[in-house]
């Protein structure tokens, strides 16, 4: 019994010391791998002794929807990132038609990225409270995400699905690049807007 008192605590001891966001975010599976191995490596290293649980050190707020107060450009970033590979990657499938499971699967998931776009980091109460120079870049992405998505909502053809990836691969470029360039000179004070 005192093997598994050690493994619980073990267990704690990581998860005390793991910021939660990080399990939740984009790469849900690699920071989880990372998670266990650190729990794994604080086991195999855990004394046999029984040790005392330590006070719970004070985590960061966790993000909920309601406590963000602005839109998540960068997030948006991430999703049409994700859509223009899912969209590349099918593509790549174009011999076995318009109606092969690999092309719907990614497709479903570009769908998926899209409305989380939309319905989360880019919601109504979101754009209401971004400003300045980020609002515009929020603004025309849930006009660029809206139009990608009925698009591939009503797709027919192959030739669709390679104009719906190319044009999502050139406006997720773009988007990145304003972003950048917005951030950096909105850092600087202003300073980097007439590099690029």
């Amino acid at each position: 019994m005192a093997k598994w008192d050690n493994i619980v605590i073990g267990i704690i001891n990581v998860a005390s010391q793991f910021p939660i966001e990080r399990l939740i975010n984009r790469n849900r599976e690699k920071e989880f791998d990372d998670f266990q191995h650190k729990a794994k490596d604080r086991y195999a290293t855990a004394p046999s002794a029984p040790r005392t649980i330590p006070a719970p050190q004070t985590q960061p707020e966790i993000t909920t929807e309601s406590n963000i107060a602005s839109a998540c450009v960068p997030c948006s970033l991430g999703h049409f990132s994700t859509s223009a590979g899912l969209l590349n990657e099918a593509v790549r499938f174009k011999d076995e038609g318009i109606t092969s499971n690999e092309i719907l699967d990614r497709i479903a998931k570009t769908l998926e990225e899209q409305n989380t776009l939309e319905r989360v980091d880019l919601a109504p109460e979101k754009l209401q409270q971004t400003s300045g120079w980020e609002r515009e870049i929020a603004d025309e992405a849930l006009q660029q995400s809206r139009k990608l998505r009925h698009r591939l909502e009503g797709i027919q053809t192959i030739e669709e699905l390679e104009d719906a990836a190319a044009d999502t691969a050139s406006y997720y470029r773009t988007m990145n690049r304003e972003w950048y360039k917005g951030r950096l000179a909105h850092m600087r004070g202003g300073q980097g807007e007439a590099e690029g």
